[in-house]
């Protein structure tokens, strides 16, 4: 019987061959065979109770001049698949909450959706680390401008980020006597009405920001370093960093046996935890990347892992 998976992910014109994990996934999936169904957020409905999507029967290349070709889309229940990917970068904002109540209605008829639209809900990057506050520096999560100078002056050298971006945008780094802690303070919290996290600045950077993929609670045997451009405090490669190929660590290893599990008790097949030094700064659910790059750098194939996850999922139901 042929896999039917479903993916939903921003429009796939606009990807980059050489990074785009969605693409992994997408090319692992179609090599066993398994028929794809591309899907944009646009294209989502649902009437009398039944979640539809106008979806496209998509054909993949490892080709950066033709990645694709797509066929005419038709609208269809979502639970003609077996499968769903849901890979939706972020922001993560009212939009794609509906997304996932769209996603939950067809996993509740039996598709497996992954990751979890629950888990997606609940596992918000930046305040998830709070469940484990032993793999992370110390972290202050408020809206209060007291507390963030308190936490400010207690550490001398602090990040300031919002707690719904991606790629390193609006991060701050708030030095000690920094003259414009009050401006970044109020653009950051909205004058007090919007909470954000502060933590530590951890000077290990500047070796990278390793991402740490897990595959259905276990490791991949290498982590990306993000290492920051000259003059930047992020390692984001959406900011300019450059991804090097390093092996685990003892205690990278020590942080997944942590937090791995209960990934995987949720349905979060498909995870990266972000490490700086010895230190969990996110814990991300939502669309990891960095695939393709450890695939490159490493000789891995890990859609692959992916895909075995998946395929155990379903022979397991």
């Amino acid at each position: 019987m042929t896999i039917s998976v479903g993916i939903l992910m921003d429009p796939i014109e606009g990807i980059k061959v050489a990074k785009d994990t969605s693409l992994a996934m997408m090319l692992a999936a179609q090599k066993r065979g398994w028929q794809l169904q591309y899907f944009e957020r646009e294209g989502l409905f649902m009437r009398d109770g039944v979640p539809s999507a106008s979806t496209s029967t998509v054909e993949v290349f490892d080709d950066e001049s033709h990645w694709f070709n797509r066929e005419p889309a038709t609208d269809r229940p979502l639970s003609e698949l077996d499968c769903i990917l849901m890979r939706l970068d972020p922001p993560f904002n009212m939009d794609y909450v509906f997304a996932t109540y769209f996603l939950q209605k067809a996993a509740d008829s039996g598709v497996l959706v992954l990751n979890n639209p629950a888990a997606l809900r609940d596992i918000n990057e930046k305040m998830y680390t709070a469940w484990f506050p032993d793999c992370c520096p110390p972290t202050l999560i408020t809206s209060r401008h007291d507390l963030l100078r308190e936490f400010h002056s207690e550490h001398g050298d602090v990040i300031v980020k919002p707690l719904d971006g991606m790629g390193g945008a609006s991060i701050f780094r708030l030095k000690e006597n920094d003259p414009n802690i009050s401006v970044v303070l109020e653009t950051m919290t909205d004058f007090g009405r919007t909470q954000i996290m502060a933590q530590r600045y951890i000077p290990e950077i500047t070796e990278g920001d390793k991402r740490i993929l897990v595959v259905d609670g276990e490791p991949v045997s290498h982590a990306l370093a993000r290492m920051p451009a000259a003059g930047e405090t992020r390692g984001n490669l959406a900011a300019g960093g450059t991804g090097v190929a390093v092996p685990l660590t003892e205690r990278d290893r020590e942080i997944v046996a942590s937090i791995g599990p209960e990934l995987k008790r949720r349905d979060v097949l498909f995870a990266g935890i972000d490490v700086i030094g010895d230190w969990v700064t996110e814990i991300n659910v939502t669309s990891p990347t960095c695939a393709r790059e450890l695939d490159a750098q490493c000789g891995l194939d890990i859609g692959s892992m992916f895909m075995d996850a998946i395929e155990t999922r379903l022979n397991n139901r």
